[in-house]
């Protein structure tokens, strides 16, 4: 009997078309339900097993998230410093901590995947990523256009975080990093709820 050789994470571009692909096709209406993960038994006998590094999708995923919530953490940072709006600053220095508690979980997977800690985005232009140009932009801006841009960026990488870490829901195979999905969608959607309400948020987000 032969055995299967782990097969490589697809190069950047085709991680990230893989998800978005994935996460157009669950928000046309297919359920959001996932199927229980097979016995082994039956890996064997009906389809390849994953790797140790998951599926293409398992990779996509966390080699996605770990460098947006990265980005985040630094725009949340100047946020927390340069907000004009007290409730702005506030809600800026809370997801920091938020989105830094998840690096914390993002990192040690993708460890055990096997995956490095580079970032294979880097230089790709990605929704909801935040861009060094983007913070350059954010170190310029003063007063309300700080935090007219600041809120406008944070929904986009709330909103396309989200989106992806659905599709890792009901395409992913790893059961870790499937309930870090599940968890990262849960905590973006109040984020979103609560970014809606605040000052100057409706003027900046239209």
């Amino acid at each position: 009997m032969t055995r299967s050789t782990p097969s490589k994470p697809p190069a950047a571009p085709a991680l990230f078309a893989l998800l978005i692909l994935l996460a157009l096709t669950a928000s046309a209406g297919c359920s959001t339900a996932t199927e229980p993960a097979p016995r082994p038994s039956a890996v064997r006998h009906t389809a390849p097993s994953a790797s140790a590094s998951g599926t293409p999708t398992d990779a996509a995923w966390v080699q996605l998230m770990t460098p947006m919530n990265e980005k985040a953490v630094a725009l949340l940072t100047l946020a927390a410093d340069r907000a004009t709006e007290p409730r702005v600053r506030a809600f800026a220095t809370r997801l920091r901590g938020d989105q830094e508690a998840e690096l914390g979980r993002l990192r040690p997977l993708l460890a055990r995947m096997g995956l490095p800690r580079t970032d294979v985005h880097a230089g790709h232009a990605m929704p909801g990523m935040v861009t060094e140009s983007d913070l350059a932009a954010a170190k310029a801006a003063k007063g309300a256009a700080f935090d007219r841009l600041f809120l406008t960026q944070i929904r986009d990488h709330l909103r396309h975080s989200a989106q992806v870490s659905r599709s890792e829901i009901t395409a992913g195979a790893r059961a870790d990093a499937k309930r870090l999905a599940a968890a990262l969608v849960t905590a973006r959607e109040a984020a979103l709820t609560e970014l809606e309400g605040l000052p100057g948020a409706g003027r900046a987000l239209g």
